[in-house]
């Protein structure tokens, strides 16, 4: 036996069309998603916040549709199907959903080290920069290249056409200013 979906509409729809068949041009399931999945992804965006979400969502709805494929006879009626599918599984979702907030009189401790403060990370950052802007201009490129771009002393040789000795010993010499520079030191 057949479970009808929606067959009042579509008899109705197919008793004014005269020589159109009950079944849309779904020879199959997996025609079905690949000819109505946007459109059936945007309904689950609506339904959930997170993107990731409403994929599984409609992943969940397809997969219940899928189990009921045969059973449906009026092929012009799946959207309606798969979205009161959607409907109903986003439903159970919000009701099984796990509280993860309790009320208690004490706070919960703090655990683990401090976040940075975002002041002082900014702060740091532009006393790091006004001291590379020290530099000299050839000793400012090549730590640039190797620190800030993450280039290797052969590349950094490579890129200012020069020998990877000169890269070691100016990159070595801007380190040593770096260390001396008077802003620098509260990091040490």
């Amino acid at each position: 036996m057949t479970t009808p979906v929606c067959t009042g509409a579509s008899r109705a729809a197919s008793a004014t069309a005269v020589g159109h068949s009950t079944h849309a041009p779904y020879a199959s399931f997996s025609s079905y998603v690949r000819a109505r999945g946007p459109v059936l992804l945007r309904t689950a965006r609506s339904l959930t916040a997170n993107p990731c979400d409403a994929e599984d969502l409609l992943q969940t709805a397809l997969a219940k549709t899928y189990v009921a494929w045969e059973r449906i006879e009026d092929h012009r009626a799946l959207d309606g199907y798969v979205r009161r599918a959607l409907l109903n599984t986003r439903t159970s979702q919000w009701r099984k959903r796990k509280v993860d907030e309790f009320a208690c009189e004490e706070l919960p401790e703090q655990g683990g080290a401090a976040a940075p403060d975002p002041a002082e990370q900014q702060s740091l950052h532009d006393a790091m920069w006004r001291a590379v802007l020290k530099l000299p201009d050839r000793q400012r490129a090549m730590v640039v290249l190797r620190y800030y771009e993450d280039l290797s002393e052969a590349q950094t040789a490579e890129v200012l056409g020069v020998s990877i000795g000169t890269v070691k010993s100016a990159v070595s010499r801007a380190l040593g200013k770096l260390r001396e520079d008077p802003e620098l030191t509260p990091v040490r």
